[in-house]
């Protein structure tokens, strides 16, 4: 049965209106990365003399690397038995883009260390788990976050709620205790399917559909500014609420 550890962080000393835990995106919400994914795609897509547009990379957002392989595939006509080489290359891509350091949004790991002392963590992100690996390396946010969850490790990628509900099966705390941190549509509705409370904080670079704003249950302009203290969890009147 899930309920919050005592640990200290977001444990047992915390209020039942109160988060437990703290699940954060990783691609926009921690480090500016968007850009190099869509970038490796329009280089990966040239290369074959064929185009990636900013439409197509809306179109993959939140999906697992299967899912957006498959996207890629699909919108850049190109047959079945490459998916597997696809997701490859552009994993490996930007992959070797972080072994030379992370685009870090400004306040950003600071906002998370500060978050980590007090609640327990979990980054949840569609990326590849080497992705993941490698961005939390170059922050040096490896020990700071206690869980880590890809979409590759459920069975389905955002909008679905697996990924969140992984995390918070493995942080050990309901999912409605559970606050959400996204930047995208995909990934504000997936926390939402999952019964958790969800703060939008705008990605600059690739700015999410107007959506997402009205979907969300808080806004923030930037994740510096947040504290989950002061962030009111849905209740269960309002988990009903559409998507």
């Amino acid at each position: 049965m899930l309920g919050s550890q005592s640990t200290g962080r977001g444990g047992s000393d915390a209020g039942m209106d109160a988060a437990a835990a703290v699940i954060f995106d990783l691609d926009g919400v921690i480090v500016d990365s968007e850009i190099w994914w869509h970038e490796e795609r329009v280089a990966f897509a040239a290369e074959r003399g064929l185009r990636w547009t900013e439409a197509a990379t809306r179109a993959v957002m939140g999906a697992n690397s299967a899912g957006w392989a498959r996207i890629m595939r699909v919108r850049l006509g190109l047959p079945a038995s490459d998916e597997p080489s696809i997701m490859a290359a552009v994993v490996d891509r930007v992959r070797e883009r972080y072994a030379h350091g992370a685009p870090i949004i400004e306040g950003a790991l600071g906002a998370v260390r500060r978050i980590s002392a007090t609640w327990q963590t979990a980054v949840a992100s569609s990326a590849h788990r080497a992705i993941i690996d490698a961005a939390l390396s170059a922050t040096d946010l490896v020990a700071t976050i206690d869980v880590v969850v890809s979409s590759d490790d459920v069975p389905h990628g955002k909008p679905a709620p697996d990924v969140y509900l992984e995390a918070a099966r493995r942080l050990g705390v309901a999912p409605a205790r559970c606050l959400v941190v996204e930047d995208s549509v995909n990934g504000v509705r997936a926390a939402r399917a999952a019964g958790m409370t969800v703060v939008l904080v705008p990605n600059v670079t690739v700015p999410p559909a107007p959506e997402a704003a009205l979907l969300a249950d808080h806004v923030l302009d930037r994740l510096a500014a947040l504290d989950p203290a002061t962030i009111p969890l849905r209740t269960r009147a309002t988990m009903g609420s559409s998507l």
